[in-house]
């Protein structure tokens, strides 16, 4: 009896053993198969194209890794699509700008030309709106060719640490006119030693859209705040107006390529200015929100990283 009460710890005691065998075995295969496919996604993300002469063996994680490398295979060649498909859109728009620069010249010299020797009063004022047509198909044309430059990868975001009293100066003054037009009035509240590290240039560009938007909208006598806070991980630049405001079920549409409010849709604008505010911060790895309330203004809120 007691031979049979050792044999059956022993088999016990060889199964626990045989258990804790196969528990490792199996943890050890578990791990490695992680690692490995760890690595086989880091090589796709890192847009590698992965070998398919390193796994062969007929199972699980062979059949996972030549699923991987058709994954990568297709990666790879929608990616050259996608290049030469910009390749060829800059071109086309390098064109577009190229040919349409003369004409548009020549006729507003023709324009001048001929409002400089108008004697009529209606003649004249034809030819005057024929020239702020010329203006805003010119401007149109611009904005379009800065849009598709950025989408395309033709302009290339360069940040540097610069003073953001500079970039916040430059397009406050590019403002300026349009807001003295209107008597509105720029009230601006920043510490001019702030520095941050963005593109100068093109941040410049992002403001002066947003507060173009905020002279348009804003009526005759009113006031503009442009107010500037070091937060813990973003610089936040916050635009206030004290305009028409944009309706709650608006405020998702207003940075979409050429969206126009419907109440001013015959007003001057091509609905351009905020999709290249937001395009330009996003690829500062920066975002734009609005606040506004119809009736009541519009606030909108540049965050930048530190």
């Amino acid at each position: 009896m007691e031979m049979i009460y050792i044999l059956t710890i022993l088999l016990l005691a060889a199964g626990v053993v045989w258990l804790m065998c196969r528990n490792r075995c199996l943890k050890r295969d578990v791990y490695d198969f992680a690692e490995k496919l760890e690595r086989g996604l880091s090589e796709l993300l890192e847009e590698k194209a992965l070998r398919r002469d390193i796994y062969r063996q007929d199972d699980l994680w062979g059949m996972i890794y030549e699923k991987l490398c058709r994954v990568s295979d297709l990666y790879i060649y929608k990616n050259r699509e996608i290049y030469e498909e910009k390749e060829i859109l800059k071109e086309i728009v390098s064109d577009i700008s190229h040919q349409t620069k003369t004409p548009i010249a020549n006729i507003k010299l023709y324009q001048e030309m001929l409002l400089e020797g108008a004697v009529k009063a209606e003649d004249k004022e034809c030819l005057r709106k024929m020239g702020g047509q010329v203006d805003k198909l010119n401007f149109l044309i611009q904005s379009m060719v800065k849009m598709s430059r950025l989408e395309t990868g033709a302009i290339r975001i360069k940040k540097s640490d610069n003073a953001l009293a500079e970039t916040l100066a430059a397009a406050i003054g590019a403002a300026v006119p349009k807001a003295d037009a209107k008597s509105i009035r720029i009230h601006v509240a920043y510490d001019e030693k702030l520095r941050l590290h963005h593109d100068k240039k093109w941040t410049g560009e992002a403001i002066f859209n947003i507060l173009d938007n905020a002279v348009k909208y804003t009526d005759k006598g009113g006031d503009i705040r442009i107010c500037v806070n070091r937060e813990e991980i973003f610089t936040k630049i916050s635009i206030i107006d004290t305009g028409k405001g944009i309706p709650v079920e608006r405020q998702g549409a207003v940075f979409n390529r050429f969206y126009r409010e419907p109440e001013v849709h015959d007003s001057e604008g091509a609905g351009i200015g905020l999709y290249l505010a937001r395009k330009i911060i996003t690829m500062q790895n920066g975002y734009v929100k609005v606040e506004s309330e119809a009736g009541k203004g519009s606030t909108f809120h540049i965050y930048l990283p530190n």
